[in-house]
């Protein structure tokens, strides 16, 4: 759940604006700030997320959990009350609640509130279940709601789309976003991540591989990275050999962009000087490949010592 966590909260972190419209379902708001409260319950559990929106002219809080799958320690209807309860406690606002499950069948039995009904003791909150596999997809592109793009893969298709046609045309819209190429990377490899969750992994980073990595602006990133290297090598190693090292060290660089993307600078510079010793080149592939499904930077490093070994 750990890096699940850590690409919602990068991406409610850059988009607050598409997370709060999608779940309200309207434009009819004013996003004011992110806000990491201080808050937590009896179980030590904090608050995924919890934003300051201003509605009608009034303050009020939209709270976000991200689930992959059922809460088993706690129900979490219970969870919500004693989230629900203390927000109300230290903010004095209302609150909107949400809580999005990711895996197609996760949440079915959530009922989307706490009851207790006792004589003279009633007691409801409520609050809103998402289940992200029972929505449109297409949605996320048609109202521009770029920041959800990476969870687009765990909707439901378009009519008359496949499930490898809907993840190439979430590709292509990653692909046509106005942003630079290392933030279209991460994009891509958050979009990995989370669609893993319901395709295969490399079927994904194939279809990734087709749509942008030889013809789009993340692939002449990535070649004309690997052949400046490999030019400025061929000055004294004659251009055609210095191109041939370049578009090897290209392959290289894309890894290295991969892991810093999921994983940060110092595991890249870590892993740096393998990579570089690295005889066969037909290894970056499945390295990359490995570096887009594994949960863990300590588990890419064992995995390639195994390839290379």
């Amino acid at each position: 759940m750990a890096e699940f966590d850590a690409i919602s909260k990068q991406l409610i972190e850059n988009y607050p604006q598409h997370f709060v419209r999608f779940l309200l379902n309207s434009d009819a708001f004013e996003f004011l700030k992110i806000i990491n409260p201080r808050l937590t319950t009896a179980d030590s559990r904090e608050v995924d997320y919890l934003l300051l929106v201003k509605i009608n002219g009034a303050e009020c809080l939209v709270h976000i959990e991200f689930q992959t799958s059922d809460s088993t320690r706690t129900p979490m209807p219970r969870r919500m009350a004693g989230y629900i309860g203390r927000l109300i406690e230290q903010y004095g606002m209302p609150v909107y609640a949400f809580v999005i499950y990711l895996r197609p069948n996760a949440g079915v039995r959530d009922p989307g509130q706490y009851f207790q009904e006792l004589p003279g003791h009633r007691i409801l909150i409520e609050y809103t279940v998402v289940r992200l596999g029972e929505l449109e997809g297409e949605r996320i592109i048609s109202e521009q709601l770029w920041g959800l793009l990476p969870f687009a893969l765990l909707m439901q298709l378009p009519e008359n789309t496949s499930p490898e046609g809907w993840a190439r045309e979430c590709v292509r819209a990653v692909d046509a976003l106005q942003l630079d190429v290392m933030d279209k990377t991460n994009f891509l490899g958050n979009m990995l991540t989370l669609g893993g969750l319901v395709y295969d992994p490399q079927t994904l980073f194939k279809i990734i591989s087709e749509e942008t990595m030889y013809e789009s602006s993340i692939a002449r990133h990535f070649a004309e990275r690997g052949r400046r290297e490999g030019i400025e090598q061929g000055i004294e190693q004659g251009i055609e050999q210095g191109i041939e090292q370049g578009i090897e060290q290209g392959r290289m660089l894309s890894v290295l962009d991969v892991i810093d993307a999921r994983f940060g600078s110092s595991n890249v510079e870590q892993l740096k000087p393998v990579l570089e010793s690295i005889q066969d080149t037909a290894l970056f592939q499945q390295i990359l490949i490995r570096a887009s499904e594994v949960d863990t930077f300590d588990k890419l490093q064992e995995e390639v010592n195994t390839l290379i070994s």
